[in-house]
């Protein structure tokens, strides 16, 4: 009797141990364990190596991502004055459906910061394209200065050199025609320095300022009048007609515009 009551719970304490398969299963589960061990650890480590900012950002978008639960107190409240989920506040539905956003403040800045910073930018912004825009004016001035002073360069240069032209033709058509003194001392390319012209010193005081007077222009203007009245001889196109009428007819007109084309 007593041997077999030996063998009876001996049995039953054999049956009360896990059943643990020797070989390929026990390894496999020591893998899994020190896998999820490592996972764990990696886990743990970078947790560590985020700063509180970057925890606080985490755990408030993770809280942002749900709904309000049934059993929060203000939505409670809310389902018994007749409130329904996904429907707008009011009393007919037509108020707000999304909660209002939150704007955290990351920083120590004062109220009103970030409003005075954001209008300190657009002042500089403001103030940058002004000075641009003065920029691009006063280049945009310069060449315009650059252009008529070139323009009038090129002009002055173009009169001296018809006034020099006029001046030889007028002295060429006064010698064929007998006139040994021209009718002013500007006329010719050189004043005569002979008896004659020694002759016109006593009034050389009273002509000088009248000469000093008159522009390169003004001195052109008069020379190829005397030319054309008296000559019918025209300087821009090099040619003497017979007579006034002649002249008018085929001259395009009495300045160099009209022998642009």
């Amino acid at each position: 009797m007593a041997d077999g009551e030996d063998d009876y719970m001996s049995d039953a304490f054999l049956n009360q141990l896990p059943d643990v398969r020797p070989g390929v299963p026990m390894v496999k589960s020591a893998k899994e364990a020190m896998k999820r061990e490592i996972l764990q650890k990696e886990k743990n480590i970078k947790n560590r190596q985020k700063s509180y900012k970057e925890q606080e950002q985490e755990s408030r978008d993770a809280a942002l991502q749900n709904s309000i639960s049934t059993h929060n107190k203000g939505f409670a409240l809310l389902q018994k004055m007749g409130y329904k989920a996904g429907q707008g506040l009011g009393k007919k539905g037509a108020g707000r459906v999304e909660p209002v956003p939150m704007n955290i403040k990351t920083d120590r800045g004062g109220i009103g910061m970030e409003e005075l910073k954001k209008r300190k930018a657009e002042e500089e912004l403001q103030n940058y394209r002004k000075k641009v825009q003065m920029k691009q004016q006063g280049e945009k001035k310069s060449l315009e200065d650059f252009r008529v002073r070139k323009r009038t360069e090129r002009e002055e240069r173009q009169t001296l050199t018809d006034l020099n032209k006029s001046q030889r033709a007028c002295e060429q058509l006064d010698t064929q025609k007998g006139v040994t003194v021209p009718r002013d001392s500007w006329y010719w390319p050189e004043v005569l320095k002979d008896e004659e012209a020694e002759l016109e010193e006593e009034d050389a005081s009273d002509s000088s300022e009248d000469e000093d007077e008159l522009t390169p222009s003004d001195k052109l203007q008069f020379l190829t009048s005397y030319l054309r009245g008296v000559h019918s001889y025209c300087i821009w196109c090099g040619t003497a007609y017979n007579d006034e009428d002649d002249l008018k007819s085929n001259c395009p007109g009495d300045t160099a515009a009209d022998h642009d084309d």
